[in-house]
């Protein structure tokens, strides 16, 4: 078992995902709001080196989405192919960051 994150960055696609993983059968997991180190800079103060970074930051979206969920072989797959198919590559600038960590020990979920 695999604790999967996926930091979704455009919030507008997090319905369709959800319904596409669900859809492909994976159920259960947790959705944060949630914001980028540069985001969080950007809106809370106006050093010279944001300034200088302005130009290659998206104010118009400060917010995004981190889905947690636990996942086997076959459901991480499933989650890669969806997230590829509804986000589009994750190779491209601005679409999210997914990784995967090992999981020792569980209690609570019925697997």
């Amino acid at each position: 078992m695999k604790l999967l994150i996926f930091v979704l960055n455009d919030v507008e696609k997090l319905d369709e995902l959800l319904l596409a993983l669900s859809n492909g059968g994976l159920r259960g997991a947790t959705i944060l709001n949630s914001v980028g180190m540069a985001s969080s800079l950007y809106s809370n103060g106006e050093s010279v080196f944001m300034n200088s970074l302005k130009a290659l930051l998206d104010p118009q979206n400060p917010e995004n989405r981190t889905i947690f969920t636990v996942v086997n072989g076959q459901q991480e797959e499933l989650f890669r192919e969806t997230v590829n198919r509804v986000i589009g590559s994750l190779s491209e600038p601005n679409t999210g960051i997914l990784f995967t960590l090992p999981i020792d020990s569980i209690e609570g979920l019925r697997l």
